[in-house]
């Protein structure tokens, strides 16, 4: 059963780019690695042949993973977005209870996912966590040594 994730535009673009890399790239080359390696001699005795054809298999099986998301890939228009409630594509403000640090996360699609930036995903414990949450009300997430509550501060989108 295949999976719908919800994107941006630019998330869907980059995912496509990533997938034609792939095929368009990457592909070519593994498959010049395994005709180099076959030029070697004896297959039944050679490791470089066995290693291209194994970077082969993990490399179409990337591109056939890629190309199901892609299939089942949605544009979500942002503008559209409910901001009463926590939702793909929400930017919240939270509040820890335990420690009072303040954070604000925009709940993406997994391969678009990026701490660094804010960006965390909806698969994530936090980004379950949070979904369906509206402002005012705790969200209660389940973490490895326990139960976080957090405080739903503001619900935007930007």
């Amino acid at each position: 059963m295949s999976k719908v994730s919800y994107y941006t535009a630019e998330g869907l673009k980059k995912l496509k780019d990533e997938l034609n890399q792939l095929k368009d790239v990457e592909r070519p080359k593994a498959s010049q690695a395994i005709a180099d390696a076959r030029d070697k001699g004896d297959l039944s005795e050679n490791a470089e042949y066995d290693a291209a054809k194994e970077a082969q298999g993990m490399l179409e099986m990337r591109i056939s993973k890629m190309e199901e998301i892609v299939a089942n890939a949605r544009i979500i228009d942002e503008s559209q977005l409910d901001t009463s409630k926590v939702l793909v594509h929400s930017t919240v403000k939270i509040k820890n209870q335990t420690n009072g640090a303040v954070m604000t996360y925009k709940l993406v699609a997994q391969s678009e996912a990026d701490l660094k930036s804010g960006k965390i995903s909806v698969d994530s414990p936090i980004g379950k966590g949070l979904l369906g949450k509206k402002e005012g009300e705790v969200a209660e997430v389940s973490v490895p040594n326990g139960t976080m509550k957090f405080d739903i501060l503001e619900i935007s989108r930007d």
